[in-house]
């Protein structure tokens, strides 16, 4: 049994820390704010193939992803997870490379559920309510979580490190191939949105929109802008605005605006996930964090027999 500490406490360090100590290590975790202050709070969190290449490693750690959080659905509601239909826009109809990894999928017409489009891929897709799941995360730790800063990650203390700190990794490890990609949503009553059915159209991505239901409210959006620098910039209401003109114009009328929520994904060319020493590293997932956390962890874990 290793003394790991697991640095970073979104859904990709909590559910490292989690694996880790199911596979017997002694888990604490250091993170200088709470996931659901974090990117992974602001997130959708709905499995879906984002900007995951076919094939390899990425493709392998989604559908590892996927059979885990159906299983959490079935076994333990209380940890926010459900499963959904889910309808993701296209053009043609061609058989989508990831349709493997997928349950229920069928080809169907845009019709009453979305006019502008003439075709959806529709198939099952696990859910996560943020406010629900991490909690549930951070409840299956056997130590509490440490709240400070972490300067270097030399400094931390351990047998092995785990380093989860998304778009923090840029300043811990000087990797410039890190960037932040802003994500704003904007959370309203279900009004006559639908509450059963994730609606995805990515055809233009100037005017990303998406429509994520939860139990007792709908996640809308979005956008993918590059920004300088590490700081959460507050909900701009002209995206705002922009973001409900699209739900109208799908044909939903939103309800009542609850919140709004920006988020810095941390995107890399590719997801860094290999060991150094002591120093395992685990970070650059995206938007695709809930998706690939489960698969990620579980090679985490594999790096980690050696400690």
């Amino acid at each position: 049994m290793a003394r790991v500490t697991v640095v970073g406490a979104g859904v990709v360090g909590l559910t490292s820390a989690v694996a880790l100590q199911r596979a017997g290590h002694d888990v604490r975790v250091v993170a200088a704010k709470s996931g659901l202050e974090s990117t992974s709070g602001a997130a959708g969190a709905i499995w879906l193939p984002v900007r995951i290449a076919p094939g390899g490693r990425e493709f392998t750690w989604a559908m590892r992803g996927y059979k885990v959080l159906h299983e959490i659905a079935r076994t333990t509601p209380a940890a926010g997870v459900d499963v959904l239909t889910a309808c993701e826009v296209v053009e043609d109809e061609g058989r989508p490379w990831w349709a493997d990894a997928v349950d229920g999928l069928e080809l169907i017409p845009g019709g009453d559920l979305y006019p502008s489009a003439a075709l959806f891929w529709s198939f099952l897709a696990p859910r996560v309510e943020p406010a629900m799941y991490m909690p549930w995360l951070e409840g299956q730790l056997m130590h509490s979580i440490e709240w400070r800063e972490v300067a270097s990650l030399a400094e931390v203390e351990g047998d092995l490190v785990v380093n989860c700190t998304g778009l923090g990794a840029r300043r811990l490890c000087g990797d410039d191939e890190l960037v932040g990609v802003l994500g704003q949503t904007v959370i309203v009553a279900p009004g006559e949105l639908r509450m059963d059915t994730f609606i995805g159209d990515e055809r233009d991505q100037s005017a990303i929109f998406y429509s994520i239901p939860r139990r007792g409210e709908v996640v809308l959006g979005g956008c993918r802008i590059e920004v300088n620098g590490d700081v959460v910039p507050p909900p701009d209401p002209a995206l705002s605005e922009a973001i409900l003109g699209r739900c109208r114009a799908a044909g939903y009328e939103p309800g009542a605006i609850l919140r709004e929520r920006c988020g810095l994904r941390p995107v890399r060319p590719e997801i860094r996930l290999e060991r150094d020493g002591r120093i395992v590293h685990n970070y650059g997932h995206g938007g695709a964090g809930y998706t690939l956390s489960w698969g990620c962890a579980e090679d985490v874990v594999a790096l980690a027999r050696d400690a």
